[in-house]
């Protein structure tokens, strides 16, 4: 074989090979592509569940079941310094907070399980002891923020008032003034010695935007679990409403 002919012959070998490469490339891509398309038809005409596309609903409902077989009381969130918290604090959302709340007229409504109702001023919370926690506040789009809050640990209010019988529930709602707003907490969460019902904000009285005169602080939860401006509280066997989560988002919003 003379030497041209031997690399023409090497030349057509090897671009023989690309082009059954590039072929089955494109076939491999295209039936991705066609699996995707499909596949994204067929969850798309799923039912329904809480909110969410029942496939998509079942995955939260598993990562809950992961989250909570994993919670644990002792397992607290990381705390900074005051140094180190935000001086301008970020609002992400105003809904259940456009009312002008007079704090003289105010209370924090705790529906107990035997239909009585217990009323709450500010000051009457106020009177437990004071405590500060500096945490990482983080949102489910993606932003975190170190803040300072202060207040009494919810755990605290409930021993203070005799509701522990309250708390054999699974789970506590809460809930705005307006009803605009509403969370279903589970109860081991709700109970976990971090989470606080808070009245101050970088040591001043907490602004109308970030939840004026009372809010939870539940650092092992998303911010949208932290509910603002607390009207309302209540126990419950059953999951309680959830603003967020029937629009599609995460039941348990666990970190």
């Amino acid at each position: 074989m003379k030497k041209h002919e031997f690399f023409d012959r090497t030349a057509w070998e090897s671009d023989k090979k690309i082009r059954r490469r590039t072929f089955f490339s494109f076939m491999a891509f295209a039936l991705a592509g066609a699996t995707g398309i499909a596949g994204w038809k067929w969850l798309n005409r799923q039912p329904r569940q809480g909110g969410a596309l029942q496939p998509l609903r079942k995955t939260l409902e598993t990562n809950e079941e992961i989250l909570t077989s994993a919670f644990s009381e002792h397992r607290l969130v990381k705390t900074y310094p005051k140094s180190a918290a935000a001086k301008n604090v970020r609002v992400n959302s105003l809904i259940g907070t456009r009312q002008n709340i007079d704090v003289n007229t105010w209370r924090l409504n705790v529906k107990k399980n035997n239909g009585s109702t217990l009323l709450f001023s500010l000051e009457d919370i106020k009177k437990l002891p004071e405590k500060d926690i500096v945490f990482d506040f983080k949102c489910v789009e993606g932003w975190s923020q170190v803040q300072y809050w202060s207040g009494i640990p919810l755990k605290d209010f409930i021993v203070a008032n005799g509701l522990q019988d309250e708390t054999k529930m699974k789970y506590m709602g809460l809930q705005t003034p307006d009803q605009k707003y509403y969370v279903g907490l589970d109860m081991p969460s709700a109970l976990h010695p971090q989470t606080m019902l808070c009245y101050e904000m970088n040591g001043q009285p907490l602004t109308q935007a970030h939840g004026y005169p009372l809010r939870l602080i539940i650092p092992v939860k998303y911010g949208i679990k932290n509910l603002k401006c607390i009207g309302t509280m209540y126990f419950s066997n059953q999951k309680p409403p959830d603003y967020w989560a029937e629009r599609g988002y995460d039941y348990y919003a666990g970190l």
